[in-house]
């Protein structure tokens, strides 16, 4: 198992494993050159060794290779992780954030990284998220929307990055949803007509985008549907006119309540 770059340490100069602190597991098979080791620049190898001799973490917490710190962080008793939340390597405290219990990580919250806020975005308990819903980077925004309680995403309905308005469209209660109809973007007016309460409809099924219309189309109440029979668009036009259909259906008796009616 000796796949990837020619084993070197962090800065490029040759290993030496008769030299390392760690040479004792060398003959116990605990690790090896080109395949597990702690201080190999290549990071599946400093992985692999890690996995195999996890009591060796804490020793390494100080390392100067980031990706040997980051790798020993994820194994290490939590205990020895605090200090790691002030990392000069945003990687390394990503992963402290990650492993520390939440009243601890929270002080990462103005993290000046965003893969390090991101992590926290994951992670935290829903309480603690509605700072991250204000963040200035899109995607930690984004993942602290997906987790956070649909009952405080209404502060989002105007966010600038339209996936987000999207998603919000698509977990908040349906209430919340009217100042998004007439949002820019098509595809948060199609989220949109899929939640929407059907008597709200009107605006979207004359929505300048058809794909807007369609989602209208198989929701909507028969007088809206009716005038959706005269869509400019074919699909928007058989979607009306299935709905129709399935709502005439759900109208009908059947024939055994028929006869029941007559029976009586």
């Amino acid at each position: 198992m000796t796949g990837g770059p020619d084993p070197v340490d962090w800065q490029g100069e040759a290993l030496d494993c008769a030299a390392c602190r760690f040479a004792g597991l060398l003959a116990r098979r605990r690790c090896g050159f080109g395949w597990s080791c702690a201080f190999d620049r290549y990071a599946p190898r400093i992985a692999r060794f890690f996995m195999m001799n996890p009591g060796a973490a804490e020793s390494c917490l100080g390392d100067p290779y980031a990706e040997t710190r980051a790798h020993a962080a994820r194994v290490a008793s939590i205990f020895r992780l605090r200090p790691l939340l002030n990392d000069p390597d945003p990687g390394v405290r990503a992963v402290a954030a990650i492993r520390l219990p939440a009243a601890q990580s929270k002080a990462a919250l103005d993290d000046p990284d965003r893969e390090v806020r991101i992590a926290l975005a994951w992670r935290m308990p829903f309480a603690d998220l509605v700072p991250l819903l204000r963040d200035p980077d899109p995607f930690v925004r984004q993942v602290a929307a997906r987790r956070a309680d649909p009952g405080v995403l209404p502060i989002l309905t105007h966010d600038p990055a339209p996936e987000i308005r999207k998603l919000v469209a698509e977990r908040v209660a349906p209430r919340w949803l009217d100042p998004l109809i007439a949002d820019p973007d098509p595809e948060v007016r199609r989220a949109v007509a899929r939640r929407i309460a059907p008597e709200r409809l009107a605006p979207l099924a004359c929505d300048s985008d058809l794909r807007v219309r369609h989602a209208a189309a198989e929701r909507a109440g028969a007088d809206l549907l009716r005038a959706l029979l005269d869509d400019p668009e074919e699909p928007v036009r058989q979607a009306a006119a299935d709905r129709l259909a399935e709502l005439a259906a759900m109208t009908t008796p059947r024939p055994a309540e028929r006869n029941s009616d007559v029976d009586r």
